[in-house]
């Protein structure tokens, strides 16, 4: 067909050319940006919420009000009072809320067998906030044997600090299991002795626990008798890493581990960068999409006289219009193909260097990343056909 010539001659000379490849580059540029964007933006929440990357610690996060110099002296102030637990266990990124109770008495432990007698406190929280499953977890009123769980922390301090800095001998878990600390509790005049007994170890709470039921038990005998409110608190959160999370503590002044929440400033940092590359990426496919339109306007327009005369000979417009995108659909199909594959080769890459450092994401690219490429190809193809059946109706 001597229509399909010209078209070829003028897509591959002049001014035509330029525009072409000026198109395509701008095109295979911008899904690149996009791809990336989307396909860092999947990685990065597999990072936080993928089942390989789970990080039990990070989602208990015992909070506390912070300290200030006017709070100094005045106890009430740092307690979180009813309407406050409530507002904070009602947040939508808060799974479980429980409170932590402190002791109303004096502690001191005994331990003969490790060669140090020391004070200490207790707390308690609801078995469920507890990552340590242990049948002896359990007390009532008369047992003499006190279960208590002990951070792993506290371990590492007493093998790697006190034991080396005066001689004592390093102990496993297993040995440690195996003491029986007296403990004894105070308050006034008022003294009782139990035997302890280390149910476990936990890397959730800091803190020394003993059983709900001990605790209620022991602050009605040697406390005021009444319910004080909650210094501190457990949450399990969705996602420790949320920026609502992160503004909601700083908003009422509340302190957590900030170990915990790090992640939240690096996924602002992330989300920014995603978002820009994603803009430049969504910039580009504009002015790639007008410049394949300024292309198709300046081919149908330079050979305007040809396309009114093959149409006076028989040629239908709609076939014009066929073979027009035939030409383009391939050009621009191929340069979807190809950043999908440079982006499939980057994650292929990214995917080994981080398994390397513990962190696992998949080889290849999301669902989100192909519906992106998919979707990209769909609107080049929408717009250039919109623009062919515009310029073939005007010059026919």
């Amino acid at each position: 067909m001597q229509f399909n010539r010209i078209l070829k001659k003028i897509i591959r000379t002049g001014v035509g050319k330029s525009r072409y490849w000026m198109a395509i580059i701008g095109l295979g540029v911008a899904m690149l940006l996009i791809l990336v964007a989307v396909q860092v933006h999947t990685d990065f929440n597999e990072l936080l919420h993928g089942s390989r990357n789970e990080n039990e610690r990070a989602d208990y996060l015992v909070v506390n009000k912070k300290i200030t110099n006017d709070m100094m002296g005045k106890p009430g102030q740092t307690v979180f009072t009813p309407e406050e637990q409530k507002d904070f266990a009602a947040q939508p990124f808060v799974e479980a809320f429980g409170p932590i109770t402190a002791a109303q008495f004096n502690v001191q432990l005994q331990a003969d067998q490790l060669g140090f007698s020391t004070l200490a406190f207790f707390e308690a929280v609801p078995d469920t906030f507890l990552d340590v499953k242990s049948e002896e977890w359990k007390w009532k009123a008369g047992d003499q044997l006190l279960p208590i769980v002990v951070p792993r922390d506290f371990v590492n301090m007493f093998n790697f600090g006190f034991a080396l800095g005066n001689g004592i001998p390093q102990f496993s878990e297993t040995s440690i299991q195996n003491l029986t600390p007296e403990v004894v509790i105070t308050q006034g005049m008022q003294q009782a002795k139990f035997l302890g007994k280390i149910a476990g170890f936990s890397d959730r709470i800091s803190t020394v626990l003993v059983p709900q039921s001990f605790m209620d038990w022991a602050n009605a005998k040697f406390g005021s008798g009444e319910v004080k409110l909650p210094s501190r608190v457990v949450i399990r959160v969705k996602d420790p890493s949320s920026l609502e999370l992160k503004d909601y503590l700083e908003k009422h002044g509340y302190s957590t581990d900030a170990e915990k929440t790090k992640y939240n400033k690096i996924r602002g940092i992330v989300q920014t960068i995603v978002s820009v590359v994603g803009f430049f990426g969504l910039v580009l496919l504009m002015f790639a999409l007008l410049v394949f339109s300024m292309f198709i306007q300046l081919v149908i327009s330079s050979c305007r006289k040809e396309i009114r005369l093959l149409v006076t000979l028989g040629a239908s417009p709609r076939r014009l219009q066929r073979y027009l995108l035939g030409q383009l659909v391939p050009v621009y199909f191929v340069t979807g193909v190809i950043a999908l594959i440079v982006v499939a080769a980057a994650q292929f890459w990214a995917s080994g260097v981080l398994e390397k450092h513990g962190m696992y994401v998949a080889p290849w690219p999301g669902v989100l990343t192909f519906a992106a490429t998919l979707g990209i190809l769909a609107l080049v193809y929408f717009v250039n056909w919109t623009t062919v059946r515009k310029e073939i109706q005007a010059h026919t």
